[in-house]
Formats: structure tokens, sequence, C-alpha cells
């Protein structure tokens, strides 16, 4: 039988994902090579679905499959999940979605599993959307690890970890940045949601992460430093002198391709970075990520916060910073240990910004701003303007 082309493409990026720590984005690129648009849509869909519903899926599948999932080869692994994620969560035809999970297997070169296989998926195909209806609302219904549910209920309460949830398992906003209009405008100057992005006219960025550069207020004639700045989107919409400091060489480089006139690129860490008296920084310190997890459906599994580092990063751009200047702390992650404890633990005063953008207010720290994805339909992001001593 003949696979379904989109299916043998994501059938490889949840593989690669599972089995080699590939990142879903990245494999999915060699995946898909060659396929038309259309199957293209729809390997990435069903790739990133099944990546994201793993921990679901994966308690569907030996429930009902009655053998653990470590002991299954990682083909038969796999095409399991994805054939799960078919089931649980699309509408397409399920003699098609069983018949292709046996093909895979058979076509891995694993005949022997091929019966096990067609056996748990006819299992799948009548009791596994019934069974995830019966799980009660949570982390295992809706594929979380235990500590993100458990940090959402600390910082925001039960209901509202709930709706992070549910709204970052959906498909987020197609939003861009934008010279002149184009789609559907936003609240912020820039920012549009489009129903397809064309690279001549536009750059996928959420206005979230747009909001943050915004925020600097980068004027002509400044010095800026931008401290962690690849792959780059901030980058771009700062005005002034920009330094752009990037620690890991390829995205030193590749940001230095891209860059415009006013970027000039330094590969170096910005806590050694020979260079000061900057009059304002951006520092969009790397996180875990937890308000983009609707965009980077692998990253839930890998993520891990990284509190010492942003703080280290945070005082050596204050360090470089003009006595008076502003450094603007940015990071796309809902997570007070990474976003106001930070601040706090700074020793820098915050320059409110709950009246500039009263619509993204942080709810319990209104000088800061905290774009929230269930409320405000973009990623998540805590951003703050401190003042240089």
């Amino acid at each position: 039988m003949t696979i379904a082309p989109a299916r043998r493409a994501a059938f490889e990026v949840v593989r690669r994902v599972f089995e080699e720590d590939a990142y879903a984005d990245r494999a999915l690129v060699g995946a898909v090579e060659g396929l038309d648009e259309r199957d293209r849509a729809l390997a990435q869909r069903l790739a990133y679905g099944t990546v994201q519903r793993a921990r679901t899926i994966d308690h569907g599948v030996e429930a009902l499959g009655k053998r653990p999932l470590r002991k299954l080869d990682p083909p038969v692994r796999t095409a399991l999940r994805l054939g799960a994620y078919q089931l649980g969560w699309t509408d397409l035809p399920q003699h098609a979605v069983v018949d292709d999970a046996v093909e895979l297997v058979r076509a891995a070169r694993r005949e022997r599993a091929v019966p096990f296989t067609n056996a748990v998926m006819r299992r799948l195909a009548q009791g596994f959307r019934g069974l995830v209806a019966s799980l009660p609302d949570g982390p295992l219904k809706l594929s979380y690890p235990d500590w993100v549910y458990e940090t959402w209920v600390r910082d925001f309460g039960a209901d509202t970890a709930l709706e992070l949830m549910r709204a970052q398992n959906a498909p987020p906003a197609l939003e861009v940045h934008a010279a002149e209009p184009v789609g559907e405008p936003t609240d912020v100057p820039g920012a549009y949601v489009v129903e397809r992005v064309d690279l001549a006219r536009m750059r996928p960025m959420s206005r979230a992460s747009q909001l943050a550069a915004l925020v600097v207020g980068s004027q002509d004639g400044e010095r800026i430093l931008d401290a962690c700045a690849a792959p780059g989107g901030k980058t771009r919409l700062l005005r002034g002198d920009v330094t752009a400091v990037e620690i890991h060489p390829g995205r030193a480089r590749a940001l230095a391709e891209e860059a415009p006139p006013n970027v000039t690129v330094v590969e170096a860490d910005v806590r050694e970075l020979d260079a000061s008296g900057f009059d304002r920084a951006l520092v969009d310190a790397p996180c875990s990520g937890l308000g983009v997890l609707a965009r980077r459906p692998d990253l839930r599994w890998r993520a891990r916060p990284l509190p010492e580092l942003q703080l280290e990063l945070l005082r050596a751009a204050a360090a470089r910073t003009k006595p008076g200047g502003t450094i603007v702390y940015s990071v796309c992650t809902l997570n007070r240990d990474e976003n106001e404890a930070v601040v706090d633990a700074s020793g820098l005063a915050p320059e409110p910004l709950g009246d500039e953008w009263p619509q993204y207010a942080h709810p319990a720290r209104p000088e800061f701003l905290l774009t929230l994805p269930h409320r405000d339909r973009t990623s998540g992001f805590f951003v703050a303007r401190l003042r240089a001593s």
C-alpha cells in the first residue's frame, strides 16, 4: 500500500523528536521537502499535534495496547502515537489512519510487529476518544508536564491554569510585523493578524514579542544594547545605533547576514562584553518558554526555568547602561520565578508600564506587562522596564 505523503513526513518528524531529541520545526523542514503546499500543511498539523499531545496519547496507547511504550520498537511507538493523534483530534477517515499506521511499521521492516500494531490501532479507533473524554481536566488530559500545571496553579489559580493549557493547545494566531497595513490590525503598532505569510512584505512575529521591542523606546542617535539578540526579530525593530550581542556563532552569523544598517552584531557573551555607556538595553533572556508552547510543540517536554542565568544577564546589561538609562527585561514565559522574581532580585527600580499599556498590565504587579494567551490571543510575555542607577 502507498502511505499518504503527509503521514510519512509526520512520522519522520515525530520519530526524530522523541528518538533523537530533534526540534520539531527543524525536523519538519527536511521531512516535507518535495511535498506540495497542502501536504506540507497536513504534515505539520499531524506532527505538531502528535508531539503536543504526547502525554495523553501515551496514556491511551498503554491503556488500550496493554503494553508499556518503552518496550516497543521505536517505529511501532511512533506509528501508534501518530495514529492515536489522528483518531483523537482529527476527522480523517479511521480506516486510512489505521492502514497507514500498519504500513509505516511494515515500511520500517518491523514485520513481526504488524499484527500488534493493527490490533492496537483498532482498539484505539474504538475507544481512544472516549478514554480521553473520561479523564479529569488537568495535565494528563491536556498533555502537559505536572510542573507546568503546578506552576500556573501557584501563580494564577486552578481555573486560569486550565485556560492557559487549553489556549496553548489551540493553533496560535498568525501574527506578523509589517511596515504597511496587511491583514487585520491589532492594538500594537506594526502588528497584524493574517491568514498567510508573504515573506516579501512581512515577518512572522507575535504582537507580544513586538510589544517588548516597542517598550524599549529606542530613538535615533541613541546607543542601544541588545543583550541576547538572535534570532533578531526584536533587533530589527530597534532604532538608534544598535549593538546586537549573540553568544552562539551560527546564530550570530545568521543575524549579521540579515541585520539592517543600524545594527552591529557582536559574537560574545554580554556578561563579558567590553563596552558600556549605552542609553538603553534590551534583555530578551533565554527562558522556559511557557508563553510560546502553542508555537513550539516540543518545548513543553524540554523546557526548564533559568532564573539564575536571567539575573546574571540582566545585571550585566544594567552594568553597561549609563546611569539614568533604561533596561527592558522580557521573557516569553509565564512563571513568576523567571519574571517578577528576577526583576525583584536585580534591585533595579521599575518604570511603571501599566498606564502605557493598561490592557496588558500584570494582574498582580501592574508596573509590569504580562500578555496571556487565553485572554489576549497571543504569546505569553513578561515585560519590565527598569532604570539604571
